[in-house]
């Protein structure tokens, strides 16, 4: 014993395994004390709260998007497939079932390799609630004791849950916590995601390829990297085999099948109705200030895992998206082509201005470069991602190009609205999201143009105006208003002669008309009924706005339009019907306003039966002619002066559209009005629109419905004539005051020396 004892080396040797021990004893000591932060409670772990991303639906209760801050929605054990625990179990921890919280085993392997050999290779070794509590608490960063540290703080916690919770609870936290690619977290959200499924539905395939995803989550994502993510699979499948969870013949059937995914884009930028998912995060976040929870508190909209039920409908947006980008890709190289090389987006004085408010010009402007400076600078090139119609890329160009490049394009508005509820069926608020976020729908306001005017003659019919009153064509010199002279868009063969009816002049757009038609009825009956039908936005007393030059938004004007095919009622929009908490107890539920009739019933079937002529004869004829529509509809076109925004409204019994389209930038209009009219530059999209919704059996509801039939006074009030051509004499003493008396058996007359003179048409 004493020579042991005097073997100096012996000696050394157990003090430095005393030394070492003690070293361990203190480290871990020091971490269960809280020296390098503080361990949650078994009464903390027992009320662990995760934040659950907040779920929106659309009217059939699909889901069309999430708010959160970690993509989480939250599942019980029962709804996780029994392939999807075995997969986990048999790759992550085979002996999940055995250990209690701590696999000792593995703990060993990891000390000796990855701690003390520094071997990241050897893996992790944790246990799945290790596993669970680094997804619930992650780790702090501690320099080269951040692994050790993090790794005794985990088994410490780990027992403590094994203690809280049984293994099925245990697992069900694990898969409502743990990461997978693309910042998705939980098992539910992941299934959406990249299978468009919930988690109960996923297949041993799909369960193995998620699950295989863990070990790496970018490495081995589906959506990225298919190919390693099927070897990843495979790998999993073999585990679940050799424990014995699936047999032989099983393992190779999945093997067999290729990665599949269905992805689901629920970020702001991407996935369908990017600006209506936009307006609803705000709207609703106002709304969450106004309620509160049972304690008190305020609801998260990222946090607190509403349920988000809204009036859109996915199918009906997704024919809507592919009508835009069908549309204005044409429309767009029309644009282009007629401004050629000298287009206000290359050079000039707008390009200039655009330049000059370009944040890059300004910060190289405060640093004193001249402009030579300046421009050498912008015109560097590097890779950039633009957007194009014909797809996305990435091209090497400068700040300079970049700017002419985006300057060029058209933007454009759409919704659809349930004429009956004001429900808010389909919501486009431009072109692309993710470059051009201000939204056209309710955010922007433009002049309307002509389809202004149904709101004037709706207010001339109220006023006992009857349909059949006859207004000369020519155009009048209004002295009273400084010599203003309003003229008509297209040029009018005999219009010195020519008297429209109401029905004509409204479905042909006739602006001369529109403004004597006003001057009868006056502005302010006109803005008064503007407001019963909805509108807000302020409207000029002045003639002009029978032209449409008051500034509506989009929605504004739709939301006024439903009145035509509701009993002349506009009720208000809106888009989400209920809110629910995670617990799925309703916190709101949209109670529609009593919204009185804005003009009389015979007014309203006046209206539509004029406004049908715009779709069968008048300005909007390419419904029928081009696209070969048969629906029921009624509607009005709109175009602004010098071609800067067209406009089209369309209505059947059971859906209002609505769409604008122009350049974000006033002063870039249309090069013509043949481009520019908004039969042209607006119809379109409504059209392609409802061929879509033509086609889809779901919607038969929308496209059979029929307007009920005018009653028989409305019939005989517009049985007249469309035109007439003025006589010698009525020609030689005409005062341009509407004709009220000339009824259809009197026109049949001839007066002396033709005095009337009837036109065919």
């Amino acid at each position: 014993m004493t020579l042991f004892l005097n073997n100096i080396w012996l000696r050394r040797f157990l003090i430095a395994i005393g030394l070492f021990v003690a070293g361990i004893w203190f480290f871990w000591t020091s971490v269960y004390l809280g020296v390098w932060g503080a361990l949650p409670s078994k009464e903390e772990l027992s009320n662990i709260k995760q934040a659950e991303a907040s779920l929106i639906f659309d009217a059939n209760s699909e889901l069309l998007g999430k708010f959160f801050i970690f993509d989480r929605q939250i599942v019980a054990f029962e709804e996780l497939p029994k392939n999807l625990i075995n997969a986990l179990v048999a790759t992550e921890d085979a002996r999940f079932y055995q250990h209690s919280g701590v696999d000792y085993k593995s703990f060993f392997r990891v000390f000796f390799k990855s701690l003390l050999l520094q071997d990241e290779s050897s893996g992790g070794g944790s246990t799945i609630s290790q596993q669970l509590v680094k997804n619930l608490y992650g780790r702090k960063e501690l320099g080269p004791l951040t692994l050790p540290v993090s790794k005794v703080k985990e088994m410490m916690i780990a027992k403590r849950v094994e203690n809280v919770y049984s293994k099925e609870e245990i697992l069900a936290l694990y898969f409502n916590t743990v990461p997978f690619s693309d910042n998705t977290f939980g098992i539910e959200s992941a299934a959406r995601k990249f299978y468009n499924t919930t988690a109960s539905q996923l297949t041993l395939a799909q369960c193995a390829t998620l699950v295989g995803t863990l070990k790496a989550s970018h490495s081995y994502n589906p959506r990225l990297y298919p190919e390693r993510s099927q070897l990843r699979r495979d790998i999993v499948l073999q585990q679940m085999e050799k424990y014995g969870y699936i047999d032989e013949k099983i393992q190779h059937g999945a093997n067999n099948n290729l990665i599949e995914i269905d992805y689901q884009y629920f970020d702001n930028d991407e996935g369908i109705a990017p600006y209506f998912r936009e307006k609803l995060r705000l709207d609703v976040g106002k709304l969450l200030d106004t309620l509160s929870k049972p304690d008190g508190s305020k609801y998260d909209l990222y946090k607190d895992g509403l349920k988000i039920y809204t009036t859109l409908d996915n199918k009906l947006q997704e024919y809507a998206e592919k009508a835009m980008k069908e549309h204005m890709q044409k429309l767009q190289a029309q644009f282009e082509k007629a401004y050629g090389k000298n287009a206000p987006w290359i050079s000039g004085d707008i390009f200039k201005k655009h330049l000059e408010s370009n944040a890059q010009y300004k910060a190289l402007l405060a640093k004193g470069l001249d402009e030579k400076d300046i421009m050498a600078s912008l015109e560097n090139k590097s890779e950039m991602h633009l957007f194009a119609w014909e797809g996305d890329n990435i091209e090497m160009t400068s700040t300079v190009d970049s700017l002419r490049h985006y300057l060029k394009f058209l933007n454009t508005g759409f919704i659809a609205i349930e004429p009956q509820t004001g429900a808010i069926k389909s919501y486009i608020g431009g072109i692309d999201y993710e470059h051009y976020k201000y939204d056209h729908v309710s955010m922007s306001k433009r002049q309307v143009g002509s389809t202004f005017k149904p709101f004037v003659y709706t207010a001339a019919i109220e006023s006992g105006m009857p349909p059949c009153t006859y207004f000369a064509v020519k155009p009048v010199m209004y002295s009273d208003k400084g010599d203003w002279m309003p003229t008509n868009s297209s040029k009018i063969e005999n219009e010195d002669q020519l008297n429209y009816s109401l029905e004509k002049a409204l479905s042909n757009s006739v602006n001369t008309i529109a403004v004597k038609v006003l001057k009868q009825v006056r502005i302010e009956p006109v803005i008064a009924l503007t407001r019963r039908m909805g509108i807000t936005s302020d409207i000029p007393k002045v003639p002009s706005i029978a032209l449409g030059t008051a500034e509506l938004s989009l929605l504004e004007l739709a939301t006024a339009y439903t009145g035509f095919a509701n009993k002349s009622v506009s009720p208000d929009a809106y888009f989400v019907n209920r809110i629910e908490d995670k617990k799925g107890n309703i916190i709101f539920e949209y109670k529609p306003k009593r919204v009185k009739p804005a003009f009389s019933e015979t007014t309203r079937q006046v209206m539509v039966e004029m406004m049908k002529a715009t779709i069968n004869s008048g300005t909007a004829t390419r419904i029928r002619n081009t696209y070969g529509l048969p629906n029921d509809m009624a509607g009005k076109t709109g175009t602004t002066q010098d071609n800067r925004d067209g406009w089209f409204v369309g209505i059947t019994p059971k859906l209002v559209m609505a769409t604008w389209v122009g350049h974000d930038d006033h002063r870039i209009g249309f090069k013509s009005t043949y481009i520019g009219q908004g039969a042209n530059s607006a119809l379109p999209m409504v059209a392609l629109f409802l061929k879509e919704v033509n086609k889809d059996p779901a919607f038969n509801e929308i496209s059979n419905a029929k307007f009920p039939r005018p009653s028989a006074d409305v019939v005989a009030s517009l049985d007249c004539d469309p035109e007439y051509e003025d006589g010698f004499f009525r020609r030689l003493f005409s005062n341009d005051e509407p004709d009220r008396k000339f009824q259809k058996k009197e026109r049949k007359k001839k007066g002396f020396f033709g005095f009337l003179k009837k036109k065919d048409n």
